[in-house]
C-alpha cells in the first residue's frame, strides 16, 4: 500500500491526498548512484514512475518516506542487502517471445550454417549462446525452440546462458511459467512442441517443457561490470534493447565485454535501436541490421 500523506484543506475545499514523492536533490542523488552502480539512467521524465515502484520498499523497510528511504539507502551501511531489491524496482523487464523476430530469421538462414560449416565443428557440434540481458527468460527461450528445431535436422548440440541484473526477473526465468498470451507471438507448431499448458484452463497459464528448461541456465550479472566471469569462446551473444538504458560511454564499455567473451567468428545481435554501438568495434563486421560477426584471427 502506498505511504500517503494528508495536506490541510483550503478554504471550504475538501482535503486533498497526495502520495509519497521525494524530493528534487534525492532523486537527483538516486539517479547519480543507480547510474554509476549498474549504468542505467533515471531521467527526470522516470521520476514518477520510480516514486512508484520504490514505495513497496519504504513499506518493506519500515523508513517512514521515500526521503528517508532514498537517505538510507545512500548510506550503504544502512540497509544491507537492499541494493539487491532497489536494482529489481528500477529496471525495465519488457521482453516477449520471438521479439525482433527477423534476428531469429538470420540466425537460422544465415548465422547457423556458418557456424556449422566453421572447421572446430568437425571435432565439436557443440554451441554456446547467451542472452545478456535476458529479463524473465522470453529470449532465452526463444532461441531455445528455434535451435531444438534446427537440431533435429543438423544434429549439434546446444547450452544456452541467460543473464540479467534483476534477480525478480531471474527467478521467473528459471521457473519458465507465463501467462498464455504471452506465448501467442510464438509459431503455434512450436508451441505444440515446447510449451505446457496448465490443466486448469482458468489459471491461463503455461509453461517451457523441461527438455528446453534442462538446456538454459540462469545467472545475475551487471553487463557494467568491469568483467565477467563468463566463457570467452561463446558462439552467439544476444543484447537487445538493454543498450538503450545505457549513457554512450557505458554502451561502447559493454559492447567491447561482450565481444571479448565472444569466440572469433561468432556473432554479436543488438536491438534495431542499437546498430551504432556495435558498429564502432574494430573486431566486428556487420553482416545484417543490428548483426555483427566478429573477424576471425588471421595469422
Amino acid at each position: 500500500m502506498s505511504s500517503v500523506e494528508a495536506l490541510a484543506p483550503l478554504d471550504d475545499a475538501p482535503a486533498m491526498i497526495r502520495l509519497d514523492a521525494m524530493n528534487d536533490r534525492n532523486f537527483r542523488n538516486l539517479a547519480v548512484f543507480i547510474e554509476r552502480e549498474v549504468g542505467i539512467r533515471l531521467p527526470p521524465t522516470k521520476r514518477t514512475m520510480v516514486e512508484g515502484r520504490l514505495r513497496k520498499r519504504v513499506k518493506a523497510v519500515g523508513a517512514e518516506n521515500l526521503d528517508e528511504y532514498v537517505a538510507l539507502v545512500l548510506d550503504r551501511g544502512s540497509l544491507s542487502g537492499e541494493m539487491v531489491h532497489l536494482i529489481d524496482c528500477v529496471t525495465t523487464n519488457k521482453t516477449d517471445f520471438f521479439r525482433e523476430p527477423e534476428h531469429f530469421e538470420v540466425l537460422v538462414r544465415d548465422v547457423m550454417p556458418q557456424l556449422l560449416a566453421a572447421p572446430r565443428m568437425r571435432k565439436s557440434r557443440m554451441f554456446k549462446f547467451w542472452s545478456a540481458a535476458a529479463s524473465i527468460g522470453a529470449e532465452a527461450y526463444t532461441l531455445a525452440m528455434v535451435l531444438a528445431d534446427l537440431a533435429a535436422t543438423e544434429r549439434f548440440s546446444f547450452r544456452i546462458l541467460g543473464t540479467d541484473i534483476c534477480s525478480a526477473a531471474l527467478a521467473q526465468a528459471q521457473r519458465a511459467i507465463y501467462p498464455e498470451d504471452m506465448l501467442a507471438p510464438t509459431p503455434k507448431a512450436m508451441r505444440d512442441r515446447y510449451v505446457m499448458y496448465a490443466r486448469d484452463a482458468k489459471r491461463r497459464e503455461a509453461r517451457i517443457v523441461p527438455e528446453l528448461r534442462r538446456l538454459v541456465r540462469f545467472e545475475r550479472l551487471n553487463l557494467t561490470d568491469q568483467t565477467y566471469a563468463i566463457d570467452e569462446d561463446i558462439d552467439v551473444v544476444f543484447c537487445r534493447n538493454v543498450l538503450i538504458y545505457f549513457s554512450s560511454a557505458t554502451q561502447q564499455a559493454v559492447v567491447a565485454n561482450l565481444c571479448r567473451h565472444l569466440r572469433p567468428g561468432g556473432y554479436l545481435f543488438l536491438g534495431h535501436s542499437e546498430s551504432m554501438a556495435g558498429g564502432k568495434q574494430a573486431s566486428m563486421r556487420q553482416i545484417a541490421s543490428t548483426v555483427f560477426r566478429k573477424e576471425m584471427v588471421r595469422p
